[in-house]
Order: structure tokens, then sequence, then C-alpha cells
């Protein structure tokens, strides 16, 4: 199997994982992203303007770290 066939393999278990977690673990929907502190909303009379700036960091530091991890596996 090639590199990119087996990040996509990895990716579609991680997806059908946190998947799972989600159904069956209600607690683990309470978890803040997109409420957190420097996430930007911007509401007005018909508008409103979201912008998750530290929701994302956040997911791009956990995914970056699981990345890392993956590539030592190699």
């Amino acid at each position: 199997m090639s590199g990119f066939g087996k990040i996509f393999l990895i990716l579609g278990v991680i997806f059908i994982i946190v998947g799972v977690l989600f159904s069956y673990l209600p607690n683990i929907t309470k978890i803040p992203f997109g409420r957190l502190p420097g996430d930007i909303v911007i509401k007005k009379d018909n508008f409103t303007f979201y912008f998750p700036l530290a929701s994302s960091i956040i997911l791009s530091i956990i995914l970056t770290v699981i990345f890392y991890f993956l590539g030592k596996l190699k």
C-alpha cells in the first residue's frame, strides 16, 4: 500500500473512532470548542460572523502532535 493510501486509511479509522465517541459518550460534546476565549463572534441584527481562532489553533496543535507521532511510526 502506498504512503498516501495509508494516510487515508488511518484518517478514516480516526474519523470512525471520533464518530463513535461522539455518539456514545454524551459528555464529550461538552468540550467548549467554538466557545473558547479568543473565538471571534460578531452579532448584528440580521448577521452573525463567527471566526473560531482559538479553537482552530488548539485543533492545529492536536493534529500536529498526532501526525508527528504517526510519522515516527514509519
